[in-house]
């Protein structure tokens, strides 16, 4: 009986770990990311178009694994503050083609300080920082492959 209660224990959970440093480590970046107008989901679809610009919606939701529905609020507000512009395709009218504006461009050379201000507060250093990030995509790619 002992073993069973053990493997529902709280503490030993993935779930449970994995909601809890997800909160903690995303409210590291909330003081980071509020000077640029930024909240975290937004922050993520910024570093996708910073990488990748110009996206289709479709593209920004299947490299962000968000739906459209989600995505398309967040793009709304970035296009209000002013960071990009949704436009429909020239070649394809029914995709919508998501770039970055000149301000979200610039925007870019301000978040750079973000991951080495985020490593510094989890005090680790980059090499335990990447293990972790290696060992998370296992997770997602298991988990992602497990309900597809």
């Amino acid at each position: 009986m002992r073993d069973m209660i053990d493997a529902l224990s709280l503490e030993r959970q993935v779930c449970f770990a994995l909601a809890v440093a997800s909160r903690d480590v995303i409210a590291l970046y909330r003081p980071l990311l509020e000077p640029m107008r930024l909240t975290h989901p937004q922050y993520l679809v910024m570093l996708a178009l910073w990488e990748r610009a110009p996206l289709s919606v479709k593209e920004l939701s299947k490299l962000l694994h968000l739906d459209p529905g989600t995505l398309s609020p967040l793009l709304k507000r970035l296009e209000t503050v002013g960071y990009v512009r949704r436009r429909r395709d020239g070649q394809d009218q029914r995709v919508l083609a998501v770039t970055l504006t000149p301000e979200g461009l610039r925007l870019r050379d301000e978040a750079e300080r973000i991951p080495p201000a985020i490593a510094e507060r989890l005090g680790m250093d980059l090499e335990e920082l990447q293990e972790l990030h290696r060992s998370l995509t296992r997770v997602i790619a298991a988990a992602g492959g497990a309900h597809h």
